[in-house]
């Protein structure tokens, strides 16, 4: 059996950490005794989740815009000066979307891509150096059991989800000699702020919270299920409710029965 990881000390770093998953997450790694990298674009609210921590003297805040390169780059010194190695990349920030595919406008569907895809791409490029100097490490990515399945209304963030998914795949496979090991996890329904934050058509925030997710998975659980999972070097993590996690059950079994399961799904 393998041993399991400690983050006793760990460096771990972790996006979009002002609110919902992400904090969950810092919250979790940092009672296991993890130094945590919260980053996210608005100061005050990450000094709040930073001194709400365990030890938060411990904690680095850095703010920086997940989509503008310039500040990832800075972002990435900052981590390096102040703590001199990374154990833990977890790509989490993301954004979602509510809409039908004929009522989304292409500035929309790029704004979801360029956040759920290409800033987790390019963070990760920025820091890879780092990990195979070290020869060890963890990257991981928030993906989503929509990218997994693909349903009404997030067309362009399943999408989004599910290439994150596959360049992962191919980071693994390029890494797994050098020390660095790769994860991706497929949340399902979890109780956080997502699709108040999720865009319209129009590209602006819907403002309005899903039932499936106020009845969802609260995030304090998802971040012990995850950071469990990952402390054991699960590779696949799918986190969720009996439905999603049939759905992905289905998805590898019958691609053809999914897909009628889908379309008699009420997902909005």
């Amino acid at each position: 059996m393998a041993k399991t990881e400690s983050l006793n000390g760990k460096v771990v770093w972790i996006t979009g950490t002002s609110s919902g998953l992400g904090k969950a997450l810092a919250t979790e790694c940092a009672n296991r005794g993890a130094q945590i990298v919260l980053m996210a674009r608005r100061f005050e609210e990450l000094e709040k989740v930073r001194l709400s921590l365990k030890n938060p003297e411990q904690h680095l805040s850095v703010v920086a815009d997940i989509t503008d390169e310039a500040q990832v780059r800075h972002a990435y010194e900052q981590v390096l000066h102040a703590k001199g190695r990374i154990d833990w990349l977890i790509n989490n920030a993301g954004l979602s979307l509510r809409a039908l595919i004929h009522e989304t406008s292409m500035d929309t569907e790029r704004a979801i891509i360029e956040v759920d895809y290409f800033s987790q791409v390019f963070l990760t490029k920025t820091v890879l150096p780092t990990f195979l100097k070290q020869k060890a490490g963890r990257i991981a990515f928030i993906s989503s059991v929509a990218g997994l399945l693909g349903t009404q209304y997030r067309a362009s963030y399943s999408a989004a989800k599910g290439a994150i998914h596959l360049w992962a795949n191919s980071l693994r496979a390029e890494v797994a000699d050098q020390g660095v090991n790769v994860s991706v996890i497929f949340p399902g329904f979890v109780k956080t702020n997502v699709s108040f934050n999720a865009l319209n058509g129009e590209g602006k925030p819907r403002g309005i919270q899903d039932e499936a997710i106020e009845n969802g998975l609260d995030a304090d659980e998802f971040a012990k299920i995850t950071v469990d999972a990952l402390l054991k070097g699960d590779e696949y993590i799918v986190v969720g409710g009996a439905k999603e996690k049939l759905g992905v059950l289905v998805s590898r079994i019958s691609p053809k029965i999914l897909y009628k399961m889908i379309r008699k799904t009420k997902v909005k």
